[in-house]
């Protein structure tokens, strides 16, 4: 139904709005020497912890087992890795050129999503997501920077949450958003818990507080996302992933005086007008159901 995709969008757009945050918190800690495990322990524990009492108010003790463990175990070790190599990434570049590169995700999901999810993809949305990269390579300008190692990492990244995306899109409807989060975080601090033990540094009172905080806005961003999943197209929310860029350059000059120059704010434009033509294009194809949006 069209009025749910519509609120796929809106929910997507919100999480792309404050998952910059966790960014800013990550890169502090790690400019602290805070380990980068021991951030993505943090931010899985701490969400498991969050999450507990919601998914057992809302599916009861069996919340405590997830319904398919295989299957969210391995969409954990993919948000895992996803997270990983993106803090590590922070430590070798801005949070704004971080996520430029990161975002070749949407491309891949795109990519897949017709041959996972048997979805349709048309001319028209794959323009969007041709569009918007190009609008993170005029940000970065490959080319006229020397490569640090965050760009491999910044792709590696990318490439791993969008085969967690994609798994989202897999399960979703299998059970409530909150518990869905509620396992993926569980699974995740279970893995996590037998890494961080090699490389635990004890954090100071306001890291640990850091560390909670930062959990507490990963879940509260990745809950909107699988509520957006349950509601919209894979293929759909991918291009509207750009709109982050927004959040991410503002936050990345406040907090470490990351300057944006005018080519950022051009490419930074160019996103915006991406994610408005996929949600005016949902709109009209709401008011005008004779149209379809999966055609070219």
């Amino acid at each position: 139904m069209k009025n749910r995709a519509l609120v796929g969008i809106g929910l997507m757009l919100t999480a792309m709005a404050v998952l910059p945050f966790l960014d800013v918190i990550a890169k502090q800690l790690g400019r602290e020497g805070v380990p980068v495990m021991q951030i993505v322990w943090a931010r899985l524990f701490f969400g498991a912890v969050m999450t507990m009492p919601f998914a057992l108010w809302i599916s009861g003790p069996r919340a405590l087992v997830p319904n398919m463990p295989l299957k969210h175990a391995v969409r954990a070790s993919f948000i895992i890795a996803a997270t990983s190599f993106f803090f590590a990434a922070l430590h070798y570049q801005s949070i704004a050129d971080t996520l430029a590169i990161f975002f070749v995700q949407p491309l891949i999901v795109t990519l897949l999503s017709p041959f996972v999810l048997g979805e349709k993809v048309g001319l028209r949305r794959w323009v969007a997501v041709l569009i918007g990269f190009l609008g993170t390579l005029i940000i970065i300008r490959p080319g006229f920077h020397a490569i640090t190692p965050g760009v491999p990492l910044s792709l590696a990244a990318g490439t791993c949450l969008a085969i967690y995306l994609i798994l989202t899109r897999r399960i979703a409807g299998s059970a409530h958003p909150m518990v869905t989060t509620f396992y993926t975080s569980l699974c995740g601090a279970i893995i996590m818990s037998a890494i961080v033990l090699f490389v635990w540094q004890p954090p100071t009172p306001a890291q640990w507080i850091f560390l909670v905080l930062l959990s507490a806005i990963a879940n509260g961003g990745h809950y909107l996302i699988i509520r957006a999943y349950d509601n919209a197209e894979a293929s759909l929310l991918a291009p509207l992933a750009y709109t982050e860029m927004i959040m991410a350059t503002i936050a990345g000059w406040y907090f470490f005086g990351d300057l944006p120059d005018v080519w950022t704010f051009v490419g930074v434009g160019i996103l915006i007008a991406c994610a408005i033509y996929i949600s005016w294009r949902e709109h009209v194809q709401h008011v005008e159901p004779i149209r379809d949006f999966e055609q070219p």
